[in-house]
């Protein structure tokens, strides 16, 4: 990864503070869990999709489930790399591909951190923001790591490790590393569909450069290398189902995903304000509103244009697909850039009262995700 200019002693607080973070997220979930008669260990490695890359780890592709109804839930849904690595730790340690999940989690949560860091610290140095670059830095990783689904972080999902390529691909793409830019963004989009957002940024990144007058045969390598990732998988889905490009479109429409800008998720929220679910649609309106202020805020903040173009993408992404609502707020835990207007006005704080703010988020970051995993958990 491209951290010649971030070393680790410069990041080490912000990945203290996110390690303390998530230590006491995973606490509480184990108190909660000796009361609940629940075991942690299942809940993070062994339920919902983590079963799904377990099983791709431990047989490969061609696993399917058909429903009553007749559709066909297929393992092709589920993007390969969090499934290589868990073979890759499993291998010589013996784990479970489910705990070899949480391997990989634990360490892509503390690289993408690392990441968070560097790419606010970068931008505080160059948008002259009138704050410390380190310390917001360090709030950036702590605010990602106490969101409401924070906990999800922690388990044998594919979020880390998504979040971790994403943005170190961003960091590298501003620092004009090309090569490493598109290898990253290519193993971004070898972990999940959304991929397409870091490929997008990069290239805007390019294009802006070349407009610059910067020219250089890296450019075109990372240019090349940025969609690798997606496409390969996409067209190696084609192959094996015989549908072409329309396979992998095939095999999200058997779990019902698709985009329709918003549609169905608008009807899902009118439903929920026309019966006796109306504070769960408020709820859901003020969540929507809230991440769209946020992302006006980076705007107004004057972030790199292939940050804008970054979480605008996941952000139209997560609120425009037309199944699964109750996963938008997982899906919009890659966009970290929407975090950085908080981080800095954090970091603008008196230490001890901007502590004591990211300790109350913490704590009660925690308690929901045990609350979370308890019940109804992210589907």
């Amino acid at each position: 990864m491209p951290v010649k200019d971030h070393a680790f002693r410069r990041a080490a607080p912000a990945l203290a503070v996110f390690a303390a973070v998530r230590l006491l997220g995973l606490g509480v979930l184990a108190a909660w869990g000796a009361a609940a008669g629940s075991s942690p260990h299942t809940l993070l490695s062994a339920r919902w999709d983590s079963l799904w890359y377990a099983r791709i780890a431990a047989e490969g592709y061609g696993y399917e489930v058909v429903l009553p109804g007749g559709a066909v839930h297929s393992n092709l849904a589920f993007f390969p790399l969090l499934p290589w690595l868990e073979r890759l730790v499993a291998a010589p340690t013996g784990l479970g591909y489910g705990s070899a999940g949480l391997v990989v989690s634990a360490v892509a949560g503390l690289a993408a951190a690392w990441g968070i860091f560097a790419v606010t610290d970068l931008m505080c140095a160059r948008r002259d923001l009138g704050v410390d670059g380190r310390r917001a830095g360090v709030f950036a990783a702590g605010v990602w790591a106490a969101l409401p689904v924070g906990i999800v972080q922690s388990m044998a999902y594919s979020e880390s490790l998504f979040t971790a390529l994403a943005a170190w691909a961003l960091y590298a793409a501003l620092r004009g590393r090309w090569p490493v830019a598109g290898l990253l963004a290519a193993g971004a989009g070898l972990t999940r569909p959304v991929g397409a957002a870091v490929v997008a940024a990069v290239w805007v990144a390019l294009a802006l450069a070349w407009r610059r007058g910067e020219r250089s045969w890296r450019m075109a390598v990372g240019a090349v290398l940025a969609p690798a990732g997606a496409a390969a998988y996409v067209l190696w889905v084609g192959g094996h189902t015989g549908r072409g490009l329309l396979g992998y479109l095939d095999v999200q429409g058997g779990w019902g995903n698709g985009f329709d800008g918003g549609l169905a998720f608008a009807r899902f929220i009118g439903a929920k304000l026309t019966s006796g679910a109306a504070p769960a649609g408020l709820g859901l309106i003020a969540g929507v509103v809230l991440v769209l202020w946020l992302y006006a805020l980076c705007v107004r903040q004057r972030q790199p244009a292939a940050l804008l173009v970054y979480s605008g993408i996941v952000v139209a992404l997560a609120l425009g697909a037309s199944a699964y609502f109750g996963s938008k707020p997982r899906l919009l835990l890659p966009a970290f850039p929407l975090l950085l207007p908080a981080a800095v006005a954090l970091a603008r704080r008196r230490p001890g009262r901007a502590a004591a703010v990211l300790g109350a988020v913490a704590v009660a970051s925690a308690v929901y995700g045990a609350f979370w995993l308890n019940g109804s958990g992210p589907p």
